[in-house]
């Protein structure tokens, strides 16, 4: 028997998909413009559109434009674009089959529609379980779940295609979600549907029994009797296979049983109902393939970009899946499921296993590492134990759970250094910001496991690994997950002693006259301080630019301490202005010494500014009373060496036969108070205060052994200095150290009086003096 005769591949086919590869690495690679072009285009790009050329451009220059307008301004283009593979690129492939292929003839249109929507079908329903479904294939996943209750409708109300909603007037219909279910999700069904949001009937969850996720099927039996007793009409169910934020699977089989009882409609959806295509699927997973219709995305499950999601349901009426929109007679709507039909070919059933029980598998080993872990606790219940880590979303057969939600907690036993006894023990939001800070730390050093946050009602801020919705886009793969654990145990001891030097740096705040606490829930540090300036009497406007100056420019010279702490001017939304807030903790924080530090740091800069506002007037009256005594001076002296000496012949003969012993008073000028000392003790005084500094300034040259930075106690942090080195190194460590923190701290240091050396001249300036003689008043001038 001859065998049948090879079809060659139609050429413009082959050429269409060669172009389209080469676009897309172009696109990606970045590297279509040239070094001339990049600079031309930083000099002249522009937001505003150009016009539309007459005589048109190439493919070239069109694809640079796209690569423009998708890198903008960035040099590192390369790193902007998530990397697309060759099961992307298939799915990318079939839009632009799509387009070629909506130009054929009727007919052969016709033909190949219908084969490609009857074999994606196929295959989705043999993968996921579904025996005897149809699908339909739309870009919103939330618009197959609006033709479903259309279908519902038409199916309950006989003539509603004709009356409209005068139908539904007379018995309202009901639709009945969990209140776990994505937000929003109810209101854009009735919103698509024109009902009035009375229609929609939101069921809690557990409170007594079961998981605080899963849908309270005792209440939504009591809410459907009511209702119909009322004279409504129930018509559908949305059930959950894995909650938006947990990933929690509702008892789907008692819903079932409901929705039978009371001839209703259940629809299920999440991100659990991947796993029916694996070879163990959980009990709860499993009776999903019972449900009225379901909405698969198999997009983010696969790592397909741009491929529609879909809705496998079950009907036995194609007039009326027709009326709704489930089904379409245009051949070209078809054409959706295209790309989807291309890429599930190219991965194939091995290769579609594969990237789910991998995500799994991922899950998986996140979990068991968390269970390793110190005061780490699985449960799906939060009791009152309480633990470092919870892990919180392991549905009711957790081998097969896909998401991990976690949350830092507080420490039952806190370690010496501090104290929590209680205090946190109610405070959410303290909480709930640390465990923020915790995801979005995770999620920039450890980009690639795609973590993120997720708020739940009861349990509040949380962080949540869902690989199968991440995990094929991102190419998360095992050394991610250990990478996550590993910075998760780096961050675990900074969130416990933040958590527990909060209420110590709140009481260390207290017991400055010259701090102001500033509670702010919402940071995720030690907290917020405020300098208050010292002075009383001024009015409220010069108050509070003291105040603003006076912490601008203490958040500069604490930002400037060589220290681990992170200081900030505060949230981007505080309410609170002109404030200093403190960052995370470490073990070894003095909390004492930090505390002390921006007291003195403030201190100094009021200082300072005070003695700049009242310069001018101080300088004034400093000169007025300088002027009045040398000219008392002046007199004194008159009287002392009487006329005769004064006459310009006779003076210097009567000083040459008989000297004068003159001397000079000197006089200085206190800035701070605004008055004449005399310059005896200026000397002393100031060697003395040097030598103060040098000696009893512990604020700022505290001790520390080398490479040990600021607000650290020595022993406690990583820092300290290993036992090999000798004492005699050590000693010289010692010396160094506190010889340079000295300096720095008289050039930092602002005297609380500065000294201005006014001299007294009371000699005339013919007077002569005998030579070898020297008086005080030269040796003041010098």
């Amino acid at each position: 028997m001859d065998n049948p005769p090879v079809k060659m591949m139609d050429p413009t086919l082959a050429e269409m998909g060669n172009h389209l590869s080469d676009a897309m690495k172009i696109l990606e690679s970045g590297k279509l413009e040239s070094e001339q072009g990049k600079e031309r285009r930083k000099l002249s790009w522009k937001d505003i559109p150009g016009p539309l050329q007459g005589d048109g451009q190439d493919v070239v220059s069109i694809l640079q434009l796209v690569q423009n307008l998708m890198h903008g301004d960035d040099d590192q283009q390369g790193q902007r674009m998530q990397y697309v593979g060759e099961q992307g690129h298939m799915a990318l492939l079939g839009h632009s089959l799509a387009a070629y292929i909506s130009v054929l003839e009727r007919e052969r249109l016709r033909k190949l529609t219908t084969r490609i929507l009857s074999d994606t079908t196929l295959w989705l329903c043999r993968l996921f379980r579904y025996e005897n479904g149809s699908a339909y294939y739309h870009e919103d996943d939330r618009e197959g779940l609006v033709k479903v209750c259309r279908l519902v409708i038409n199916t309950h109300y006989e003539d509603y295609a004709t009356e409209g909603f005068t139908m539904l007037s007379s018995k309202h219909p009901v639709i009945y979600q969990s209140a776990a279910c994505r937000p929003g999700l109810g209101q854009h069904l009735c919103s698509q549907l024109a009902l009035p949001l009375s229609c929609l009937c939101i069921v809690p969850c557990n409170t007594m029994f079961g998981s605080l996720h899963q849908m309270d099927v005792a209440l939504l039996d009591k809410l459907i009797r009511d209702d119909r007793e009322s004279g409504k009409v129930p018509l559908l169910l949305i059930a959950n296979a894995g909650t938006p934020g947990a990933g929690h699977t509702d008892k789907l089989s008692r819903l079932k049983e409901l929705c039978v009882q009371y001839n209703m409609w259940l629809h299920v959806e999440g991100v659990n109902l991947a796993t029916l295509a694996l070879g163990q699927v959980s009990s709860a997973v499993t009776a999903a393939t019972k449900c009225d219709s379901m909405t698969l995305t198999p997009g983010p499950w696969l790592g397909l970009p741009a491929v529609p999601a879909v809705t496998l349901y079950r009907h036995e009426d194609p007039a009326l899946s027709l009326a709704a929109g489930l089904t379409s007679s245009q051949p070209v709507e078809k054409l959706r499921a295209l790309p989807l039909w291309l890429s599930l070919q190219y991965l194939g059933h091995d290769g579609i296993l594969q990237r789910i029980k991998h995500a799994s598998q991922l899950s998986q080993q996140l979990l068991e590492h968390l269970k390793t872990l110190a005061s780490i606790k699985t449960s799906d219940i939060l009791d009152s134990e309480v633990s470092l880590i919870e892990a919180l979303c392991m549905v009711e057969d957790e081998l097969n759970s896909p998401v991990v939600v976690f949350r830092f907690s507080q420490d039952s036993a806190p370690s010496s250094g501090g104290s929590v006894e209680g205090y946190f023990a109610g405070e959410r939001d303290v909480l709930d910001v640390l465990n923020r800070w915790l995801g979005e730390q995770l999620a920039q050093q450890v980009p690639l496991s795609g973590v993120d946050v997720v708020e739940l009602e009861d349990e509040g801020t949380c962080v949540r690994f869902s690989p199968l919705m991440t995990a094929a886009a991102l190419g998360t793969q095992e050394n991610d997950v250990a990478a996550l654990v590993e910075k998760l145990g780096e961050m675990i001891p900074v969130l416990s002693c933040t958590l527990r030097y909060r209420q110590d740096f709140k009481d260390e705040v207290l017991q400055q006259a010259s701090l102001s606490y500033i509670e702010d829930l919402s940071w995720p540090g030690l907290g917020g301080v405020r300098y208050e300036p010292r002075a009383t009497d001024l009015d409220e406007d010069k108050r509070q630019h003291s105040v603003e100056k006076i912490n601008n420019d203490l958040l500069k010279k604490l930002m400037e301490l060589d220290t681990d702490l992170y200081f900030s001017g505060g949230p981007e939304f505080c309410e609170e202005k002109n404030c200093i807030f403190i960052g995370m903790a470490t073990e070894d924080l003095d909390v004492a010494e930090l505390v002390e530090t921006i007291v003195s740091i403030g201190r100094e800069i009021e200082e300072s500014g005070k003695l700049f506002e009242n310069m001018t007037e101080v300088v004034r009256r400093g000169i007025q009373e300088a002027e009045l005594q040398l000219q008392k001076a002046n007199e004194e002296k008159l009287m002392e060496e009487g006329v005769l000496r004064q006459i310009p012949l006779v003076g210097p003969v009567l000083n040459w036969f008989s000297p004068v012993q003159a001397s000079v008073k000197g006089r200085t000028f206190n800035l701070a108070e605004g008055c004449l000392d005399s310059t005896e003790p200026v000397y002393s005084v100031k060697a003395q205060m040097n030598k103060e500094a040098s000696l009893d300034s512990p604020k700022s040259i505290t001790k520390r052994f080398p490479g040990q930075k600021l607000f650290r106690r020595h022993g406690a942090g990583s820092d300290s200095v290993s036992d090999t080195s000798s004492v005699s190194q050590l000693e010289e460590s010692f010396r160094e150290t506190a010889h340079v923190q000295a300096n720095n701290a008289d050039e930092a240091e602002v005297p609380e009086e500065r000294h201005v050396h006014i001299v007294e001249e009371t000699a005339l300036s013919d007077q002569r003096v005998p030579e070898g003689q020297e008086t005080e008043s030269v040796d003041t001038l010098r």
